[in-house]
C-alpha cells in the first residue's frame, strides 16, 4: 500500500507533466513574455526541490540562490522537472519511517539556519512547487488558456478508476 507521500509525489509529477504539457500550446511569438515568467516561476520550484534533496541526503547542493541565473528553455526544464520527481518517487520509496522523523539541521541560500524533520522537507517541496503550479495557471487564465485541473482529487481519480465505483466501497460520509 501506498504512503500518503508517495501518493503525494505521484500527484506532484502528474502535475508537473500536465502543466508542461500545457504550456507547449502558448504562442511563442504573442506570449513569449508570460511563458518566460511561467518558466522563471517552474524553475524556482524545481531549484528549491534540488536544494532540499541535498538537504535530505546530507551533501552540498550547490545552489547560491533559489532560482538559476538563466531560465532554461521549456523542454530542458521539463526534463530537469521530470528527473527530479523520479528522484523523490524513488527517495519516498526507500526511505525507513525512522528515517521520516529525523531532525535534519541546514542553510538557507540566504544563511539563516532552520530545521525539519525529513517528513516535514517532503511535505514542504511538494506544497511549494503546487503553490507555484498555481500561479503559472493563474498566467494561463490570464492568456485565455485554460489550465490543467491540478487537484488531488483529480490525480487520485485518475490514478484510481475504482474510486468512482462507490457500489464496490462504503464511501465515509461527511456530517
Amino acid at each position: 500500500m501506498d504512503t500518503l507521500l508517495q501518493t503525494l509525489y505521484g500527484y506532484h509529477a502528474w502535475a508537473n507533466i500536465d502543466l508542461f504539457n500545457k504550456l507547449e500550446s502558448i504562442d511563442l511569438t504573442k506570449h513569449g513574455t508570460e511563458l518566460q515568467t511561467a518558466l522563471r516561476l517552474i524553475s524556482h520550484y524545481y531549484v528549491v526541490s534540488r536544494i532540499f534533496a541535498g538537504h535530505l541526503q546530507g551533501v552540498p547542493h550547490g545552489f547560491a540562490s533559489d532560482n538559476l541565473e538563466e531560465t532554461p528553455a521549456l523542454d530542458d526544464l521539463r526534463a530537469a522537472v521530470t528527473s527530479s520527481d523520479q528522484w523523490y518517487l524513488d527517495y519516498i520509496s526507500t526511505v525507513s519511517p525512522a528515517a521520516l522523523s529525523e531532525a535534519v539541521a541546514f542553510t538557507f541560500t540566504d544563511g539563516d539556519k532552520g530545521y525539519m524533520t525529513r517528513e516535514e522537507m517532503l511535505t514542504h517541496v511538494a506544497l511549494h512547487g503546487g503553490y507555484h503550479r498555481g500561479e503559472v495557471g493563474r498566467i494561463l487564465w490570464q492568456l485565455s488558456i485554460t489550465p490543467p485541473w491540478d487537484t488531488f482529487a483529480v490525480y487520485l481519480h485518475q490514478a484510481e478508476p475504482a474510486r468512482r465505483l462507490q457500489d464496490e466501497r462504503k464511501p465515509i460520509l461527511a456530517n
